[in-house]
């Protein structure tokens, strides 16, 4: 269950008659609890209370109804209940009917209310369905009711309007739904006036069946988008006419409305009765654009992005600023004044927008910044300098706009009741201006320098319709020109293999004339390119939310020297974290933020996330593009090392259809029922067989075995399909199926290898690397090294190797993707003497032999880091001791010295091969002179 179906659930559990017995159990129902795991519940199986009428989940939740007046009581005897720290309860739960009081025992926040307001607190208890949440989202549950209740009406409307479940008809849609969200807003703000109540109309004027519930609001927005002096001559019902004039083009053009079934209807009026005063446009906007989306109303609310991570981005790249600025400026009158005038010239521009959320919170801090400044000033009643269309944005999908749109004029209205009062935020607030500021788009085709020009008078078309005008004339003039613009926001990332074909034309449209490589790029990189253009004609900043593949891996080559081309620097970074959405038990995307820009700065910011979500920041002399402290280098795939290393191939690759491969009982009865086949199988190693000590077989047959083993018919028989699905096959098949006995690409030779997984788990403290004897064919899952000195093994197990690797190469979403050109073949390493490399093959052999001992301990087993042994981890302290020393004389400190001279002997190494670019540079200012 997701957050908003949990909502839905408990307040129908609250609206219900008081059960006291039955109250535990189907509290438990609302929260996910299968009928199984209450059924056993209820027998007392699994009731671990050691209470009388108590019940108790292991691990969950200890809870019990009790008598009228005694809650707090018997909250403490849950408290003090030896069972409850026993079976590790996470909250106690009592009420008794009328009263409701929980504790969540983690962390010791309480909840006490009455009954019938319990379910305004589920998000108190979302942990109980593995909801992995955060504070906003828990203190945020009008939202989710609201997203909750909006659902249902928009479902229901479908229902009976089935002519408007079409693309075009569907935008009319949405934009009735920002005209209910503004109206209830507005009537419970007072907005509208003390006297207008838009529920209540719609309630009493339509009738109780809903066959003219849609004329009367057809009639009450018509109302809404006329002047009053205009209205008798309209002839506007009497009871539509206490309703203020809106404009803003909320309410004009289409006046149509849907038709209402009784269940809508009722859905209309429950929506309306909520307390629209408690509207979150920090979360609102992100829950409710899934509305209106098919495909992600089935995860209703989850894609909402916390406000702290929010400030990760827009604090550096601004905001830590701003603030500095205000407390150097401390009570001077003139230094105050100047940073208002500053700010008041700032833009803040998201060309992916959504639902706004980034320029409602960028909003929102600077309003409490220039408050601060108006109270030093003494000017607490001013007026904002801040322009809410110096908030500037692009979105795809038109009912996201619309709802971005709508945010940031809910929270300019917030924010003038908060800094200036109501009275006076209720003078101002209407009529709303006709300016149209959120573009509908695709934001990779427009031109940012038109939606978001550096200097107001670069564009002059004006807008008369807040909500639904033409892309054409969507530009409106900046009030006040020449400032700073902040580019920001969360692009869709979609790896290469993930995207459309129109997506795919996107990215060729941008990179085409700088790189031949652009097409494995993600789609991310799109938006930090024409960031980076945009910053060769604009005094601006910028800082992307992007998945870390944009920092790892051959991407790297290809995209940073174009963006340093332009002269752009990272200015501050975050490295690798995860950006966790609200699905139960859904892990989230591993991203960093980066921030940059053509400012020359001595110092920048390089930041990380710790295990308890704090940041840890250092400011270093440059970020390179890895997001490592060191120089603007970027390392590229390399066919060859240039020392004495050994050379790393890629395993032997079947491309047989699967008829080559056996698993374990196919080949044992092959070897039992035709005992002269052995001598054409092998073991056959991948690398999950690898890492967990499994194999399988393989047909292994040479050229002059060929007619032996055509003898036998089994083999016979799964050569013939082989040679059939290369046929069918890719190029590469059917180059090969002349000689179906054999593996596609086969270098494999007797004799011992040394063998590293193409993909294992960043949990481990060191890479998966071992050796293997001649029996064994390696697969392409892995990597291997033939007839290899052994002190190569001590090198690839090496912690300097795992952070190496972990950097360059790709990772399949946390996983390393190990590569031999990327990784193996570029990998810093000093000249070993024969010392040094005899040194290094007795902790190779100390490493192996220490595995053994442990046998029959699988690599998965012995580098689970919760249970390494410690004669292991010995031995590979003793190999990073011998082999740090080789580089600097002693152990590196930490991490970050390991990559710091990592990059500092690359750079030396490969200054041949990465030098500046120039045709990438050439081709770049071309473009832009």
């Amino acid at each position: 269950m997701n957050a908003v179906e949990i909502e839905e659930a408990v307040s129908a559990l609250a609206a219900l008659p008081f059960d006291a017995e039955s109250f535990p159990y189907v509290f438990l129902e609302a929260f996910g609890n299968k009928d199984t795991t209450i059924k056993r519940l209820k027998s007392g199986d699994t009731n671990q209370s050691d209470i009388s009428g108590g019940v108790l989940q292991r691990n969950n939740i200890h809870l019990k109804t009790c008598a009228e007046g005694e809650v707090s009581a018997t909250l403490a005897l849950l408290r003090e209940s030896d069972a409850t720290a026993r079976y590790k309860a996470k909250f106690i739960l009592v009420t008794d009917g009328k009263s409701f009081e929980a504790e969540n025992l983690l962390d010791g926040e309480t909840v006490a209310c009455d009954y019938a307001k319990f379910s305004d607190h589920f998000g108190f208890f979302l942990a109980l369905a593995g909801i992995s949440t955060v504070r906003e989202i828990r203190e945020s549950a009008f939202d989710i009711k609201a997203t909750s209740r909006l659902n249902k009406l928009y479902i229901e409307l479908l229902k009976e309007n089935p002519d408007w479940d079409t693309a075009e008809r569907r935008e009319e849609l949405n934009h009735f739904f920002a005209r209910l969200i503004f109206c209830f807003f507005a009537e419970d703000t007072n907005i509208f006036g003390i006297n207008a109540r838009f529920t209540s109309t719609v309630e009493q004027m339509s009738a109780p069946d809903a066959s003219n519930t849609h004329e009367v609001l057809a009639e009450l927005f018509r109302s809404m988008n006329m002047k009053p002096s205009e209205r008798v001559a309209a002839k506007i019902r009497s009871w539509a006419t206490g309703f203020p004039y809106v404009n803003g083009g909320l309410f004009s053009e289409s006046l149509e409305v849907p038709r209402f079934s009784k269940i809508a209807r009722s859905y209309l009026i429950h929506v309306g009765n909520l307390d629209w005063t408690k509207i979150n446009p920090d979360i609102f906007g992100s829950m409710i654009q899934a509305v209106a989306d098919d495909d992600e109303r089935g995860e209703l609310g989850m894609h909402y992005t916390s406000v702290p991570n929010i400030l990760k981005v827009l604090n550096p790249l601004f905001l830590d600023d701003l603030r500095a600025q205000l407390t150097e400026a401390g009570d001077n009158s003139r230094k105050l004044l100047n940073l208002r005038n500053r700010m008041a010239r700032i833009r803040v521009f998201d060309p992916a927008c959504g639902s706004g959320n980034f320029l409602v919170i960028a909003y929102k801090e600077m309003r409490g910044i220039e408050a601060e400044i108006n109270r030093r000033r003494n000017d607490r009643s001013r007026r904002s300098d801040i322009p809410l269309t110096n908030f500037r944005g692009i979105e795809l999908r038109n009912f996201s706009a619309e709802i971005a749109r709508l945010a940031l004029i809910i929270a300019e209205y917030q924010c003038d009741v908060l800094y200036r009062g109501q009275e006076r935020a209720l003078a101002e607030f209407l009529p709303l201006e006709a300016a149209n500021w959120i573009s509908c788009g695709n934001a990779l085709h427009l031109d940012w320098l038109s939606l978001c020009p550096p200097v107001g008078t670069a564009v002059k078309l004006h807008a008369d319709d807040l909500f639904s005008t033409p892309l054409t004339q969507a530009e409106i003039d900046f009030t006040n020109e020449g400032g700073e613009t902040y580019i920001c926001g969360n692009p869709p990332y979609l790896g290469s293999v993930m995207q459309s074909p129109t997506q795919k034309s996107d990215l060729k449209a941008i990179f085409e004339n700088y790189t031949k490589d652009w097409k494995s790029l993600d789609y991310v990189a799109g938006w930090f390119f024409k960031a980076a253009l945009y910053g060769l004609r604009a005094r601006c900043a910028a800082a992307f939310v992007a998945t870390n593949s944009i920092c790892q891996g051959e991407q790297v080559a290809i995209l940073w020297p174009l963006i340093f081309a332009t002269g752009h620097h990272i200015q501050f970074a975050y490295r690798s974290f995860k950006w966790a959405n609200l699905a139960t038990y859904k892990a989230g995307v591993t991203v960093v933020i980066v921030g940059f820009s053509v400012e020359k700065a001595s110092k920048r910011k390089l930041i990380d996330v710790d295990g308890s979500g704090a940041d840890m920041s250092r400011v270093v002399a440059n970020i390179g593009p890895y997001l490592v402290p060191g120089p603007n280098i970027t390392v590229g795939p390399t066919s060859c090392a240039s020392d004495e290393r050994a050379k790393m191939l890629r395993g032997n690759m079947p491309n047989d259809g699967g008829h080559l491969i056996l698993d374990v009982a196919e080949g044992e009865a092959l070897r039992s029922t035709h005992p002269h086949s052995r001598q054409f199988i092998k073991y056959f190693i991948g690398s999950r067989e690898f890492i967990h000590s499994t194999f399988k077989y393989c047909l292994w047959i040479a050229d002059f075995e060929l007619e032996l083993a055509l003898k036998c018919p089994p083999i016979k028989e799964r050569i013939g399909k082989v040679r059939e699905a290369r046929l069918k096959g890719g190029k590469q098949a059917r180059d090969n199926a002349d000689t179906p006995h054999r593996f596609v690409f086969a270098p494999h030779r007797n004799g011992q290898a040394i063998v590293v997984p193409r993909v294992s788990s960043e949990n481990r403290e060191y890479l998966p690397v071992g050796i293997t004897d001649g029996d064994s064919v390696i697969s392409e899952r892995n990597f291997v090294l033939y007839d290899a000195p052994l002190w190569n093994l001590a090198v690839i197990a090496s912690r300097l190797h795992w952070m190496w690797i972990g950097t360059v190469c790709v990772r399949m979403r946390t996983d390393f993707s190990y590569s031999n050109t990327l990784g193996w073949n570029t990998f810093p390493l000093p000249p070993l003497t024969e010392s040094n490399k005899a040194d290094l093959t007795r902790c190779a052999e100390t490493i192996l032999l220490t595995r053994e001992a442990h046998f029959p301990a699988t690599i998965a087993d012995l580098y689970d880091p919760e249970r390494m042994p410690s004669s292991l981890r010995e031995a590979h302290e003793q190999n990073d001791e011998i082999l740090e020393r080789i580089y600097i004389g002693r152990r590196f400190k930490n991490d970050t010295e390991r990559l710091e001279k990592l990059f500092e002997l690359y750079s030396k190494v490969a200054s041949q091969q990465i030098t500046k670019k120039p045709e990438a540079k050439r081709k770049t200012k071309e473009a832009t002179a």
